[in-house]
């Protein structure tokens, strides 16, 4: 189902959110370079990855850009997990918000919205990722990622039977990844949380008018 601009908006404190909400130290603690503060170069790099990203991730990338070092090299790292993975699209964006909603990432959550729903995934995909292992929407394969998901946040571990599920539709390198991509996005979403940072203007839009608010 696609986005519906002429939807009326649902406000914030209306909107779908996890148990005891998300998570927020209450004030910006590294804000996100300004614009002037970036060097032409810089300016355009964001514009770019952007744009090949498919995303809208300036107030990420700006603060990240206040540590150059690790920011150059976590970008190619990411990269190589989304959009650029060997897993199916749909999946990786399921599995990412499925960690944003148990990291209770709002930042996490509300870009993943947006990518999701602009490449791969369906509204009612969206509405069914808070249910988890116990939704009746989706296959078996989901619902395997949905457990290693919730297994790997709170036991730091994926479990036998788990792993054996994923292993009727993955091989060993797709195996890696599927972990890989949900650790890598554990990891972002404590950083996320811990920094502050504000989702993106233009995001608050499409989370506010997307049909996803509904039980």
């Amino acid at each position: 189902m696609a986005n519906t601009p002429q939807q009326v908006p649902v406000s914030v404190d209306a909107q779908i959110a996890p148990p005891g909400g998300w998570r927020n130290p209450g004030k910006v603690r590294v804000p996100p370079l300004q614009a002037h503060e970036l060097s032409l170069p810089a300016r355009i790099g964001i514009r770019l990855v952007n744009r090949i990203g498919k995303l809208e991730a300036s107030n990420l990338f700006m603060m990240l850009l206040r540590n150059f070092r690790l920011f150059r090299a976590w970008l190619g790292f990411a990269a190589r997990l989304m959009p650029y993975g060997e897993i199916a699209r749909r999946e990786t964006e399921l599995i990412i918000l499925r960690v944003g909603w148990n990291c209770r990432c709002r930042y996490e959550w509300g870009q993943h919205v947006d990518i999701g729903l602009r490449t791969s995934i369906t509204e009612e995909d969206v509405r069914n990722v808070p249910l988890g292992a116990q939704s009746t929407y989706f296959e078996p394969k989901i619902l395997a990622l949905m457990q290693a998901c919730d297994e790997f946040h709170t036991d730091r571990m994926i479990s036998t039977s788990t792993w054996s599920a994923l292993e009727n539709f993955y091989d060993t390198r797709k195996l890696l990844e599927v972990v890989m991509l949900i650790g890598h996005y554990e990891m972002l979403a404590g950083v996320l949380n811990s920094t502050g940072i504000p989702l993106d203007d233009k995001l608050e839009t499409v989370i506010a008018r997307a049909d996803i608010h509904r039980p």
